[in-house]
């Protein structure tokens, strides 16, 4: 059997593509051998190597032996980069339920392991700055307590003043149907205390602040700050993490005492106006009826809650990569990795305590 030539010519660029294209379309397919030349073209790009792999591949398709070796060195290591790109970006087949579960999962675990190597790490840095105070960026450290502290305390209050109104509306509704309405102090403030305004709190920090250190974080990755703090000595620990994390230390347990007070008080209005349970009967039971452990178990929440929070917010910024579009990922990461790890602490500080009897 003869071998056919299938000889190239001219400019096989993306502006001149259009004739050949034509002209190729109408090249009659034989299953024969051919030999491919392109000693004639005076320019290749990708789209002229695309098209020409293309042409390649219908022939073999069709049974046809393509030889390729006689190709100019230039052309054939352009011809095998764009084959490359196409069998690397051919679509693979679709997982099924237990790869997909499996891949979830070894993906979750390999997110678990990296965050527990950055609190390790971060906690190696951490000692020696805690050793000498006076390295530690005090000035940075009020401004973000301002950040997560101050600026905060107008929607911690709002939300849990409402949660307080809806928790003492909601029981005291059935606890009158037995003539019981005067638990509804022991209702309001046991739930309050213990429970929804440490959680409430570490919500809208989580997201409000985690978030921020995230995006702040994974912005100076893609702009290379990070790595300029570390050029000039400066590790970035101490400089982004650090100052944050003390700062929240600080702000979850002052906001948390600050949402107790609104949240009583939201249940004390919802009391009086709807059950007529007055201001002063509220306050002389509450402390009567409630252990002082009550208080305390909320506060302690607070400032593991804030590790948490800062520890996924600024891991999530470091692991940014590439564009834009990753810190918006990592933002949102963050808040829900956050959410999640707030709310099984919080789960497993319920069994403690209920071991303890606290």
């Amino acid at each position: 059997m003869s071998r056919q030539l299938l000889l190239c010519s001219g400019d096989w660029t993306i502006g001149q593509l259009q004739d050949v294209e034509r002209r190729l379309t109408r090249l009659t397919l034989d299953a024969g051998p051919w030999t491919l030349r392109t000693d004639a073209v005076r320019a290749l790009d990708t789209a002229g190597a695309l098209l020409l792999e293309r042409t390649i591949r219908r022939l073999r398709q069709h049974g046809a032996e393509v030889l390729v070796g006689q190709l100019p060195a230039r052309h054939r290591a352009l011809l095998e980069l764009v084959a490359g790109e196409q069998a690397s970006g051919a679509a693979s087949p679709p997982l099924n339920a237990v790869e997909r579960l499996g891949k979830v999962t070894m993906a979750a675990l390999a997110q678990a392991f990296e965050l527990l190597a950055f609190i390790g790490q971060g906690a190696l840095q951490a000692l020696p700055l805690l050793a000498r105070p006076h390295r530690i960026r005090w000035r940075q450290v009020a401004i973000e307590l301002r950040r997560a502290g101050v600026a905060a305390l107008p929607i911690v209050g709002l939300l849990i003043f409402l949660v307080g109104i809806v928790i003492a509306y909601q029981g005291g509704a059935p606890l009158q149907q037995y003539g019981a309405v005067i638990f509804i102090v022991e209702l309001v403030s046991m739930t309050i205390l213990r429970e929804m305004a440490p959680l409430i709190t570490a919500i809208i920090v989580a997201g409000r602040t985690g978030s921020s250190y995230a995006a702040e974080i994974g912005t100076m990755q893609i702009t290379e700050e990070v790595d300029a703090l570390r050029t000039m000595g400066i590790t970035p620990f101490e400089m982004l993490v650090l100052p944050k994390l003390l700062a929240l230390l600080v702000a979850m347990p002052l906001l948390t005492v600050f949402a107790d007070i609104m949240g009583l008080l939201g249940g004390m209005v919802a009391a009086e106006s709807l059950f007529g349970i007055g201001l002063p009967t509220f306050l002389d039971r509450m402390p009567r009826q409630l252990p002082h452990s009550t208080f305390w178990v909320g506060i302690v929440k607070a400032p593991v809650f804030a590790a948490i929070i800062t520890a996924v917010g600024c891991f999530q910024g470091f692991r940014v990569r590439g564009s834009a579009e990753a810190v918006g990922r990592a933002t949102t990461a963050s808040v829900v990795l956050s959410i999640f790890l707030v709310i099984v602490a919080d789960a497993a500080f319920s069994i403690v305590f209920n071991l303890l009897d606290l």
